[in-house]
């Protein structure tokens, strides 16, 4: 068996993780919210005001921070105003970018407040500035926000709500240099400072307003919006209209044309999907490097509010509903991507996993006939995270120069781990890439020792696994042995497998 080392510092607290890094993400795409958060209030399946209580039972489970809202592409088709009101007097709309269906409007503003109210969560809405307005726009803030007797706080109380909501995130369009008004940057900038002057703080509610963000490595996008914040040269000494940026990365196997089957898949597959993952790290350090040449503060937050893997869709289902199943590879990706959001911890404040349910790397599916829920290998990959939200980094130092598998050009490191703290507790995160290979992990603790460490571990005897309604359990959290002697901890890593180690500091 081969061998791995890290060392980390407990008593040498970093930067705090952000809870939002585990944020979630709700577009009005195949059966992500019909069938998906909604079922309507007449659905046998047990609901509350249409919202499926399952779903949102398994969500909480996850403490999911943050829920964005309605795209995603169809956030720039979106006008608010159609949802709102008698749901039988709301106007119909084609949702032309998924699926080419007619969109009944059933789920609007209210809904997706009442769901992140069930959830726990915070809002992030994205407003429309590819086919909407400034005033559009800013009369949605206010209407979601204003709590006096302004004309869109008295709309709102026409529609049954008194109070207003408390949301916290919104964001100025969806990716404009494609679907959202194929814009170029320098363009876009100076839309995102208009739009972004009128999405106003009303009473007590302070907005963090999101500038849509590059695709992948383009850093001049970036750098469009990092000048638009430093007018006439001049030092950015506090964040100006917007407070972030968004980047939008998925992870595939092979070009976009032929990303490949979600469960058949070979070695070499499988490979180059872990490259393509691990080069968000990369495409992060990119970002964040120009960033830092505006923003030496960092005042200015990044948020990769799209991420996962995406796949071909399932034989039989509509190409534009984005369906794919979701396996222990999946999974992988996602504690690899968790691994480098800790790292920059300075710089990320929110991470969106796309999508939630039935949609791309989703957290949960739900069948549309029989209506069973299944809990997927990502959503373990969540859970097992949990403790990682709003804790204090701590440096963990891998030394492991014999991991390393070479994937056409590049060096993938087959062995990931991450370590946080919080209220006394350790929490830390460790996977195993290597598809035939175990790996004894030595876990060097300094300034401190551990009491009671239990360990976790993700797996399969097969990377292709996923879960569904017959097999709902064949990739789930397993116990694992932690071996303890003094300072030092040493956990076994299966192949392909995601592990977490817990204890508490003594």
């Amino acid at each position: 068996m081969s061998t791995a080392r890290a060392v980390i510092n407990l008593d040498l607290p970093g930067p705090t993780i952000s809870r939002h890094v585990y944020g979630h993400f709700a577009e009005h795409l195949g059966r992500c919210i019909y069938g998906g958060f909604w079922v309507g209030e007449d659905s046998d399946i047990p609901n509350q005001g249409g919202i499926r209580l399952d779903v949102v039972e398994a969500l909480r489970a996850l403490r999911i921070p943050n829920l964005r809202w309605p795209g995603g592409c169809f956030a720039d088709d979106y006008h608010w105003r159609d949802g709102i009101g008698p749901r039988e007097q709301r106007p119909r709309m084609v949702n032309s970018h998924w699926g080419d269906v007619v969109e009944d409007n059933a789920f609007g503003t209210h809904e997706f407040l009442a769901l992140c109210e069930l959830l726990d969560a915070e809002p992030y809405v994205n407003g429309n500035v590819g086919s909407g307005t400034v005033r559009e726009m800013g009369e949605w803030v206010e209407y979601l926000t204003r709590a006096d007797d302004s004309p869109m706080a008295s709309l709102r109380r026409e529609h049954g709500r008194d109070e207003p909501w408390r949301v916290p995130f919104f964001g100025i369009g969806n990716e404009p240099w494609g679907c959202g008004g194929n814009m170029r940057g320098e363009a876009y900038a100076d839309l995102a400072r208009q739009y972004s002057t009128y999405v106003r703080d009303h009473g007590g509610n302070h907005v963090y307003r999101i500038a849509a963000g590059a695709h992948d490595d383009d850093v001049t996008w970036t750098r469009a919006l990092m000048e638009a914040l430093t007018p006439f040269g001049t030092p950015l000494a506090r964040p100006g209209v917007f407070q972030g940026i968004s980047l939008h990365y998925y992870t595939t196997a092979g070009p976009w044309t032929d990303k490949g089957s979600a469960t058949v898949f070979d070695d070499d597959d499988y490979w180059r999907t872990m490259a393509a993952s691990r080069r968000i790290e990369s495409i992060l350090a990119a970002h964040i490097s120009v960033m830092d040449a505006y923003d030496p503060q960092r005042l200015v937050g990044l948020v990769l509010d799209e991420w996962g893997t995406w796949w071909d869709v399932e034989p039989g289902t509509n190409p534009g509903f984005l369906y794919q199943q979701n396996t222990l590879r999946d999974a992988l990706v996602a504690s690899v991507h968790f691994d480098v959001f800790h790292a920059v911890a300075e710089r990320l404040v929110m991470a969106n996993i796309a999508q939630t349910v039935n949609v791309l790397q989703a957290m949960i599916l739900t069948d549309p006939d029989s209506g069973a829920l299944v809990l997927t290998p990502t959503y373990h990959v969540f859970a097992m995270n949990a403790g990682h939200q709003d804790a204090a980094r701590l440096d963990a130092h891998l030394l492991a120069p014999d991991h390393v598998r070479r994937v056409a050009e590049e060096e993938v490191p087959t062995v990931s781990v991450s370590a946080s703290s919080k209220d006394g507790g350790v929490l830390i995160s460790a996977s195993n890439l290597d598809l035939t290979e175990p790996v004894e992990l030595t876990l060097d603790l300094r300034g401190g020792r551990l009491a009671e460490a239990t360990g976790l571990v993700l797996t399969a005897d097969r990377v292709e696994t996923y879960n569904d309604a017959d097999r709902a359990d064949a990739v789930t959290p397993r116990p694992l042995d932690v071996i303890t002697d003094g300072d030092v901890l040493r956990i076994t890593l299966p192949p392909h497998a995601f592990v977490t180690v817990r204890g508490t500091l003594v």
